[in-house]
Order: C-alpha cells, then sequence, then structure tokens
C-alpha cells in the first residue's frame, strides 16, 4: 500500500514546490513579457517530457505512450480555455499586470477540481461500464457543436455564482491594484479581480467536463490521468502570454480540436468493437495539431477578429 501512495505523494510535494517556485518569480504583480513567457512555457513543457522518461523507465513504454498522448490532448483543449480566458479578461478590463496572479489561483483552484472530477469519472466507469458510452457521446456531440461554433461569446453576468456572490457581498467600483478583498470603513468589500478570478474558475468547470472522459479514453489509470492532467494546467498561464499575442493567427485550430474531440469521443464508443492503439491516437492528435497550424498560416484569415 505504501508503494502505490509514494508517488502520489511524491508527484504532489512535487507540485507544491514548482508552484512555491512560480509563485516566488511572480512575486510582484507585472506585465509578462512574450520572451519570459515563451520561457516558461518551453521550462514547464521540458518537465513534462522529463516526467514522461521517469514513467517509461519505472513504468515501462506502454504507460509512457498514454501520458504522452494524454499530455498532449489535454494541452491542445486547453488552447480552447485560453480563447475564452481572454475574452473574460477583456470584458472585465482586467489590468494586464493582475493576470498572472489570477491565472495562478485559478490553476490552483483547476488542479483541485480536476483531480475530483478525475476521480468521479473512473468511479462511474468502473461501477457501470456504459458510462464509457455516454462519455463517447458527448465528446462526440461536444465535437460537432464545438466545430459549428463559429464566434465565442462570454456572458458573465449570466453566471449563477456571480449572481449569488453579488448579492451576498458588497463590491468595489474599481480595481484596488492586484487585491481580491480590501477593507474600507471596517467592512471587507470584494473587488472586481475577485469576480474575474471566479469566472476563470466556474468556466474551467465546464472545461473539466469536456477534457475528463477525453483522457479517460487512452487510460484508466488513476496516476496517468491525473499527472497528464496537472502537467498541461501547470504550463497554462505562460502559454496564455504566449497565445494572447498569436491567437488570431491560428483561426483552424478550433476546427482541429473538435476532430480530435469528435476522434476520441469515437474512439470511446466502438471500444469493444474496435480498440484503437494508443500509438494510433497518439499520430491523429498530433497530425491533426500540426494540419491546423499549417493551414492556418497558410490561409490566413482576410478580416481581423476582434478578442
Amino acid at each position: 500500500m505504501a508503494y502505490h501512495l509514494l508517488p502520489w505523494i511524491l508527484f504532489n510535494i512535487f507540485i507544491v514546490c514548482m508552484l512555491a517556485i512560480d509563485l516566488f518569480f511572480h512575486r510582484k504583480n507585472r506585465v509578462i513579457s512574450i520572451r519570459e513567457a515563451v520561457g516558461w512555457t518551453l521550462f514547464w513543457i521540458v518537465i513534462a517530457l522529463l516526467f514522461n522518461l521517469y514513467i517509461y523507465y519505472d513504468r515501462g513504454p506502454d504507460d509512457a505512450l498514454k501520458f504522452l498522448t494524454g499530455y498532449l490532448i489535454e494541452k491542445s483543449l486547453s488552447v480552447d480555455n485560453l480563447f475564452v480566458f481572454l475574452l473574460i479578461f477583456k470584458y472585465f478590463h482586467t489590468p494586464p499586470s493582475s493576470l498572472h496572479k489570477v491565472l495562478f489561483w485559478g490553476v490552483l483552484g483547476a488542479i483541485l477540481l480536476r483531480a475530483l472530477f478525475i476521480w468521479l469519472g473512473i468511479v462511474l466507469i468502473a461501477n457501470f461500464s456504459w458510462m464509457v458510452y455516454v462519455f463517447g457521446v458527448f465528446l462526440v456531440y461536444t465535437g460537432i457543436r464545438l466545430w459549428m461554433e463559429k464566434d465565442k461569446k462570454i456572458h458573465p453576468e449570466n453566471n449563477p455564482l456571480i449572481k449569488i456572490f453579488r448579492y451576498l457581498f458588497r463590491f468595489t467600483k474599481d480595481y484596488e491594484e492586484d487585491k481580491f478583498f480590501v477593507r474600507k470603513s471596517g467592512q471587507y468589500f470584494a473587488t472586481p479581480l475577485f469576480v474575474v478570478l471566479l469566472s476563470i474558475e466556474t468556466t474551467d468547470v465546464l472545461f473539466a467536463i469536456d477534457s475528463i472522459p477525453a483522457i479517460l479514453a487512452i487510460t484508466y489509470d488513476p496516476f496517468l490521468v491525473y499527472t497528464s492532467n496537472i502537467f498541461a494546467i501547470l504550463g497554462l498561464r505562460s502559454l496564455f502570454f504566449v497565445l494572447s499575442h498569436v491567437m488570431t493567427l491560428f483561426h483552424y485550430l478550433h476546427y482541429g480540436l473538435s476532430l480530435i474531440l469528435i476522434f476520441i469521443g469515437t474512439k470511446m464508443i466502438i471500444i469493444d468493437v474496435f480498440k484503437i492503439p494508443t500509438v494510433a491516437a497518439l499520430g491523429f492528435v498530433f497530425l491533426v495539431l500540426i494540419a491546423s497550424v499549417l493551414l492556418s498560416l497558410i490561409f490566413p484569415e482576410n478580416k481581423s477578429k476582434e478578442f
């Protein structure tokens, strides 16, 4: 039992240390440059690949391939998250210097939410085998809906959680530097920055509903599902600052992600008829992402979109 718990304990200690290092380097709120963002993005990718190497030597090539496939799927789906995050920041006119703080706490909340969703998904499949088909159909439906979705729109004012919070708490009219709460005249007030954080967290719940079934199509191993998810999330902040400069260039990536969801959903639906090898799934995801990026560069949009 101790042997099985040790990797979980060590991994979570490692994640806490990585978050502490990230918080130390970004303890002062400031605008993140594209150069710094690229450096941190590459750092998180290298760390994930080194962990994949550990999986290879500790658990074998099959588990290493499953981790890599899951990581690539979660990483690609997280790009869609970033489009929505950017819309949220623009909607609330969030100061650029506060973006990293919101994303940091958003990622921390996402880690806890993903752990809960992963546990729930595995329990459902373990106790109700037919749930794999439900997840598969849901992913195919989500992929088709994503394909037909031309322009992303957000309506934070309709978010039930934000409505409840606005009813229960007092809010300041303007941002108060990088603070989520401030005290004025002996009373505590929430700031617009906290509303932004609530929007990010509730949005991530919706994305987790898509991403967790997607990786469960690759493996039911909770450790591989959890670690690949967490590594994809850890690099989300730095990737946001990179892609925020070039998001409008990759307009075909939207369609690539929908194809990936449809493929993964189909993989789950036909699992009892034909089991698609993990290496084939990895190859498909990789080729679709590369093709989406290349097509976006070869055939740029004629009109620029406002994000």
